[in-house]
């Protein structure tokens, strides 16, 4: 469950939220995918693993690339985990980036991949708005690089609610 915030009782605690198809589950930090084809904050090359900051912007980052009906009959499993060391998380906005544009919903320019790729291989883990839900959180990072600073907590088969992909 998405923790409280701290003014209703919740911690101070950073989880981020993935959601994968089942087979990837147990890999759901290596980066693979972004490695082989490259993605919004990455070049072809780098193992950036991609989540959000709840888990509904986790599922619709999915579900826009894979539809509900995949997230319908395509087991899926939601992965969360805490990011323990808040220093080594670079807070991304429209006033960091020389291109607002890359905030917007398209395809990422090289500019845009060589400018996550340069805060993901300083070792941070890069907090950025979501292009499916810009008023939600995205976080990326390089898992070899930001070992001992995160920790998996928990996953779970992930159900999708049926009225999402209705007959």
């Amino acid at each position: 469950m998405t923790p409280l915030p701290t003014g209703l009782g919740g911690g101070p605690e950073i989880i981020g939220w993935r959601l994968d198809r089942d087979s990837y589950a147990p890999t759901w930090s290596t980066g693979e995918g972004a490695f082989q084809v490259g993605g919004r904050w990455n070049s072809k090359g780098v193992r950036a693993v991609y989540a959000s900051l709840d888990p509904a912007t986790a599922v619709l980052e999915v579900a826009v690339h894979k539809t509900f009906k995949t997230l319908d009959t395509v087991p899926h499993v939601l992965t969360w985990f805490e990011i323990l060391d808040p220093a080594r998380v670079k807070v991304v906005t429209a006033a960091n980036v020389p291109n607002t544009n890359w905030l917007r919903p398209g395809a990422p320019s090289a500019g845009q991949q060589q400018f996550g790729d340069a805060i993901l291989q300083s070792g941070k883990f890069m907090v950025v708005p979501s292009a499916v839900s810009t008023h939600s959180w995205n976080v990326t990072f390089i898992a070899d690089l930001v070992r001992g600073d995160f920790r998996a907590l928990n996953q779970e088969a992930f159900a999708l609610d049926t009225r999402l992909h209705p007959p």
